[in-house]
């Protein structure tokens, strides 16, 4: 029973994912934790309090102005109670109104009066998901701290297909345990803090996204790179403490806090927007997803269909290799390479690490569905000479956390 001792305030949100609540209580109780739930008055039209009662075995808070719980001051008693506040659906207004800060309420009152961590589990459509403002929140909330467990990929209430389904009761109650886990060990929180006092005054350089190749003046070779990975990798290293600059492929994402972003569109412009900060960096990150190979001679009008050319070559010629110019410095920072690949991805990784002579490597297998690339989600295997690290298939800011730990602790070696 891994969570033996351990108090949960359980959050139950407006999102038809509620239904599942009962069942997360009942998981929750079965590795020994102790579970309050307090439910909104949207979660309330999916299940009932009286559910969620005989299921955990506890009264349910749902109201902030309830005379009989506020005469013991009860929201301030649950924020003390809680080793920590899970928010499960968590709703995209949720998210909004956490990083807002309200709390008109009693789970967003809770949520700022408490000194326990936050965990939310996003529910909602694909495309509120997706879009810039929940995105955006997204980044600030875990800016702040707050643990992201999912969301899932699948088929939806709606009918729609994509990310936001709420995590399977199962898979949360594992991340919950994970986190316990770790605090135990005061692992994550001594590497987090150790690499905010180690990351103070550095400069990361860190590519992102594609590259486009002009064919035309309207044409142009890309790649499905979103820039999630890269923004999310500089995210993380702004929040421990460095200076960030991002040399950014054309990407539908916003700047992270406290970072610098110089927007190119070729592997050329990338190459030289690179080399004129990296010199200067302790770190250099290439993550972006560059172009081999650009257009020969880009044509200067637009290429037309006629009639007498069904076939057409385009002569390509081979662009600069980024991350093997700055390993290759006389000077040269700590340099993480990335291989992305379909096939045999350890070999191709490992020989990549030694040709470019690369610090470290990530290795991802973007044939796999529901991770790499255009997705939220990778799962990385890190090589450096004689050894390798594993960081299984989770969100890309979990990700990108553990990265830049991962990075910390190996420049010290």
């Amino acid at each position: 029973m891994f969570l033996q001792n351990k108090n949960i305030v359980l959050g139950v949100t407006g999102g038809i994912a509620a239904y599942k609540a009962a069942e997360l209580v009942r998981r929750l109780k079965d590795q020994g934790a102790d579970v309050r739930v307090v439910i909104t008055n949207g979660g309330k039209a999916f299940i009932t309090p009286l559910t969620l009662q005989a299921v955990s075995a506890n009264p349910v808070s749902d109201s902030l102005l309830d005379p009989a719980a506020e005469a013991a001051m009860g929201h301030i008693e649950l924020a003390k109670w809680a080793d920590l506040i899970l928010i499960a659906p968590a709703t995209a207004n949720t998210l909004a109104r956490l990083t807002a800060g309200m709390a008109d309420d009693l789970l967003s009152t809770i949520c700022l009066a408490t000194a326990a961590p936050i965990a939310i589990a996003p529910a909602m459509n694909q495309q509120m998901w997706h879009a810039l403002p929940t995105q955006e929140n997204l980044a600030r909330l875990i800016k702040r701290g707050l643990l992201i467990f999912g969301p899932g990929a699948g088929e939806q209430a709606c009918g729609d297909v994509g990310y936001g389904r709420m995590l399977e009761p199962l898979e949360i109650v594992d991340l919950v345990v994970e986190h316990f886990q770790s605090d135990s060990q005061s692992s994550a929180q001594t590497l987090a803090q150790t690499s905010a006092q180690t990351l103070a005054g550095q400069h990361w350089v860190i590519t992102a996204g594609p590259t486009r190749e002009a064919i035309d003046p309207v044409r142009y070779i890309s790649n499905h790179s979103s820039g999630k990975m890269g923004y999310s990798i500089a995210a993380a290293a702004a929040k421990l403490g460095a200076k960030v600059s991002i040399v950014s492929g054309p990407v539908n994402l916003s700047t992270p806090n406290s970072c610098d972003r110089i927007d190119v569109e070729s592997a050329v412009d990338m190459h030289k927007a690179t080399m004129a900060l990296v010199e200067q960096a302790d770190v250099f990150i290439a993550c972006a997803a560059v172009a081999d190979y650009r257009v020969a001679n880009v044509s200067e009008q637009k290429i037309k269909k006629t009639a007498d050319n069904d076939d057409m070559s385009i002569a390509l010629v081979k662009n600069p290799d980024i991350v093997a110019d700055v390993a290759a410095l006389k000077t040269k920072p700590f340099t993480v390479g990335f291989a992305a690949e379909t096939q045999d991805v350890e070999r191709y990784a490992l020989a990549k690490l030694a040709a470019k002579n690369l610090d470290l490597i990530c290795a991802n297998d973007v044939a796999k569905a529901g991770q790499g690339f255009n997705s939220d989600d990778n799962a990385l295997r890190v090589f450096w000479t004689n050894g390798h690290h594993d960081l299984p298939l989770a969100n890309k800011q979990q990700i990108a956390d553990s990265l830049v730990n991962l990075i910390a602790e190996k420049q010290q070696n």
